[in-house]
Formats: structure tokens, sequence, C-alpha cells
């Protein structure tokens, strides 16, 4: 006998589907990447990274105003300085170019500004921290330097820290350095699962952050491990973070999926440049429905069990999902 039960009863319609539908996207979920160079005068783009934008330091209502009107709320800022040295000093200076971003959005707009702290764009090397003698970083010289670049980019104004540096012992530093300057209610998003991924390659052509020497395997994740990833998640929850990230998404969503099952705090995944240039790529050649296949990658990263999402598609995804 035919079993009685037909899954297709509820998916014979728009209405039906759209009431049993299990994972919803929603515009106050996404956080957009943004880049600002002080070496310009006006927008510019990046040919790996078609329709993504580097600002000015100005124009910032105006930049503003614009993502706000797609529904997005919250946005992940880059720099590029004017000057790079050994150890990254614009990272940590009261006019460096994120300082002066954060500001310009904080009293031009309503967004929430989630400041990316490293040191690979500010490096005349290209790595994310103080080298040593042999080539290699200095994971707790490096995190002294972190613990100023948190407290300078919360005196600017940032609502939340995002240290993406991958250092033992980075997350409890920086906590103590905000503390103890006052910034208790400053949360840190730790990009505690981050992958050595070849994803990155456009990041790197818009921030001109690529290493000089070498590559970042010695601090960063590889690919093929997972257990790994968990206890990097661990030890940045016992350190004090208040979410955490996986980095890349689409290619580690078994990482997302274990740890939203295993730890009871606020999970981020990033969409990161290569997902999105490999997108427009194809689309630009006719190959793939491009909006389906954007809100089809957004939703997978959220059914794996992302919280948020950066990813540099957020106003395009706000708008659809508004009807704009």
């Amino acid at each position: 006998m035919f079993p009685q039960t037909r899954l297709r009863r509820l998916r014979q319609n728009d209405k039906i589907r759209d009431l049993v539908c299990e994972t919803r996207l929603d515009p106050a979920n996404f956080i957009l990447p943004m880049f600002f160079d002080e070496n310009i005068e006006k927008d510019i783009t990046t040919d790996s990274m078609p329709g993504i934008p580097t600002h000015p330091l100005s124009g910032y209502e105006d930049m503003a105003n614009k993502i706000e009107e797609s529904g997005v709320s919250s946005v992940l800022l880059f720099g590029v300085p004017k000057v790079k040295d050994a150890v990254g000093s614009q990272a940590y200076a009261d006019d460096g170019v994120v300082q002066k971003a954060i500001r310009g959005l904080k009293e031009n707009s309503d967004l929430l500004v989630v400041a990316d702290l490293c040191m690979c764009e500010y490096t005349d090397h290209g790595h994310c921290g103080i080298l040593c003698d042999c080539g290699a970083v200095d994971n707790d010289k490096t995190i002294e330097l972190y613990g100023k670049i948190a407290v300078s980019q919360a005196e600017a104004g940032a609502d939340i820290i995002a240290p993406s540096g991958m250092m033992d012992g980075q997350i409890m530093y920086m906590r103590d350095a905000l503390d103890d300057a006052g910034f208790k209610n400053v949360p840190i998003m730790a990009y505690s699962a981050k992958y050595q991924s070849a994803y990155y390659g456009p990041f790197r052509d818009i921030a001109n952050s690529a290493p000089g020497k070498g590559n970042r395997a010695g601090y960063q994740m590889a690919p093929a491990n997972r257990r790994e990833a968990l206890r990097e998640i661990e030890s940045d929850i016992e350190e004090g973070a208040d979410i955490i990230m996986v980095k890349p998404a689409g290619p580690y969503l078994d990482i997302i999926r274990e740890a939203a099952d295993r730890y009871p705090v606020p999970i981020c995944a990033y969409q990161v440049s290569g997902e999105y240039s490999m997108i427009k790529a194809a689309a630009a050649n006719g190959w793939i429905d491009e909006d389906r296949i954007m809100m089809e990658s957004l939703l997978g990263i959220k059914r794996a069990g992302a919280d948020m999402i950066i990813t540099y598609y957020a106003e395009k995804a706000a708008r659809m999902l508004r009807g704009q």
C-alpha cells in the first residue's frame, strides 16, 4: 500500500511553503564589510571584487544612508593606511584610518560598527603581528599590541571589537585591556576558527595585505582540521569572547554546525571574498543565476547554525528580502 504520509502536501504552494519554512534570513543578521583607504579621495573598486567599493575618509552620511536604507544595520571595518611599518603602528594610532572611519560613521549614522582588529593591513611585511628574527610571528609580543589596538578602537567608538589575528591568548589579553581602560561593556567577536584559506585572495587585493614572504599557516588553522577548530572556539569562550566566528563560511559549514550544537554563544560566519567573487564571476559568464545562488548560499550558512553572517552581499540580499 502507498503510505498515507505525503511530504509533498507541505510543498504545494508558496503560502504553505512559507508557513513551514525552517530557516529564515533577516537583514538584521547581516554584517557588511567596508573598506577605507586614507590614500584616496573618491570611491575605487578592485577587479577581483566587482561591485565592492573602497571608500575615502569622507562622505560618511551618504554611504551610511545607502546601507541603512537597504535594511542592513551593522558593518565591519577594514583600513588601508598611508604608512606601513614593521609593527603596524597605524593600527593603534588615535588618528589611524579605521579609528577615523569609526568616528565618521558613528557621528553620521546609527550603524552598529564592528572593528576588525589585525595588523596585516598595517605591517610592511604583511603578517598579522611582530616578526621574530627567524621570520615567524612572535605571538606574545603581538598580543600586547592587540590590546593597544582594541583600546584605541573602543575609544574611537567601536561597538564591537573583532580580532582576526589568531594569536594564542589574544582574547584574554584584549578583554583585560578593554576592562582596564573602562570598556567593560564592549563585546569581543572572536575570529575563533579562521582557516588558512585560499578563499581570501580577493580580500588581499582590496586591502593590500598579502604576506611579503611565507604564509600564515603558522597561526591560521589548517583546512583539514575539525577538532582543532572546536578547541580554538572553546579556548576563546573561556578567555571571554562574547561571539565566536567561523571563517570562511561555505567550505566550513560542518564547523558552524558543530559549534552551534556545542556552545551556547552567538555564532558568526564570514562569507569571504573568494566565495563572493566566485559567484560574481560565474554569474558574469551566464553560468548561474546570481540572485538565487546568493540567497541559497546565505540560507545554507544560516541553516548550518550561524546567528549572523558577514557577507559582501549584505545590501543586495537585504533589499531582496524587503522587496526593494
